[in-house]
C-alpha cells in the first residue's frame, strides 16, 4: 500500500485502501499498523486534522481492529 507522508510528531506516513477500508499508519518508531473497517470519511478527517496524532488517539486507536505489519 502506498503511504503519504504527513506532518505529525509520532506519525510518519498514512495509506488507505477505500475498496478494503484498510488504513495503514507508519509511526516514526518504524512500526506499521493496519486498521480495518475505516470509512473513507474517517480517513479524510484524519488526513485533514490539525493534529493527526490527537485524531489518531481519539478516533482510530482502540476504535478499529488492528494488526501489526512491522
Amino acid at each position: 500500500m502506498e503511504r503519504k507522508r504527513i506532518s505529525a510528531s509520532n506519525i510518519r506516513s498514512v495509506g488507505y485502501d477505500p475498496a478494503s477500508r484498510v488504513l495503514e499508519i507508519e509511526f516514526t518508531s518504524g512500526t506499521i499498523l493496519q486498521f480495518t473497517g475505516v470509512s473513507p470519511e474517517v480517513h479524510r478527517q484524519f488526513m485533514n486534522a490539525p493534529s493527526p496524532g490527537s485524531f489518531y488517539q481519539d478516533k482510530i486507536d482502540e476504535h478499529y481492529p488492528s494488526k501489526r505489519v512491522r
